[in-house]
């Protein structure tokens, strides 16, 4: 799952995905974590191949919510399983009416705990082109104002096997390595965006196969070399002669 990224900045939306940006006015600049605000892609009604940039939170409303946004944090919306998202309340009309999106994203951030403690993982591509990751979405009309407000969903699915993704988020040492369900977001190919925001249900699930993954080389591995590097020396104990 992912509860922080970077969204791509408007010039690379324009120019990568060939989208029109809908409010460049209020483009958002900063990262985004749940409910801020974001932007996603989705298909033009007017043109068959035609993209457009909403700005929205990240995070979906329920259907009958009376607030865009939960009081705490108890209850998070901004990832939604794909294992579930045909039953959900919060997202099921959603996906079954084929509201898909992809979430331009420069990088997004997962934990790794393999040295026993939090070390935050910036995933980027290694070609430093922005993630197209898979998204659902919807717009909620506040039910005193009107005012209506798109919000959108990261979709994410079962990594365990994945050599790298496996990796990230803290485990649990009653599970066996096989049965954590770590959960990764997806990436949706430039080949298969099409299909993917106007196909169909059975085109965009086959799309979320585990072994569509991106292979652990089409990601920066910085982070992980730099985690390797401090495993090594934790192995090694400190250096002889020192005192502490």
């Amino acid at each position: 799952m992912c509860n922080l990224y970077n969204v791509s900045p408007k010039e690379e939306v324009e120019r990568h995905f060939r989208a029109v940006v809908k409010d460049p006015e209020g483009y958002p600049q900063a990262p985004v974590g749940p409910y801020g605000r974001g932007v996603f892609i989705i298909s033009a009604d007017t043109q068959a191949e035609g993209r457009v940039a909403v700005n929205g939170q990240w995070g979906m409303v329920p259907p009958r919510s009376r607030h865009p946004r939960p009081a705490g944090r108890a209850i998070l919306t901004n990832n939604a399983r794909i294992e579930s998202v045909a039953e959900r309340p919060t997202y099921r009309e959603a996906w079954l009416s084929g509201r898909r999106c992809l979430i331009p994203a420069q990088s997004y951030q997962e934990p790794n705990w393999e040295t026993g403690r939090n070390i935050w993982w910036p995933l980027r591509r290694a070609d430093a082109r922005p993630w197209a990751l898979a998204g659902i979405w919807s717009e909620w009309r506040h039910p005193e104002t009107g005012e209506v407000l798109p919000s959108y969903s990261m979709l994410t699915l079962n990594c365990d096997s994945h050599p790298l993704l496996k990796r990230l988020h803290k485990p649990d040492p009653a599970l066996p390595p096989e049965a954590q369900d770590k959960r990764a977001v997806m990436h949706i190919r430039q080949e298969d965006w099409q299909a993917w925001l106007r196909g169909s249900i059975a085109e965009a699930q086959a799309l979320l196969a585990a072994e569509r993954l991106p292979a652990s080389e089409e990601f920066d591995l910085s982070p992980a070399a730099h985690t390797d590097g401090l495993r090594a020396r934790l192995r090694a104990g400190p250096p002889q002669g020192s005192l502490f």
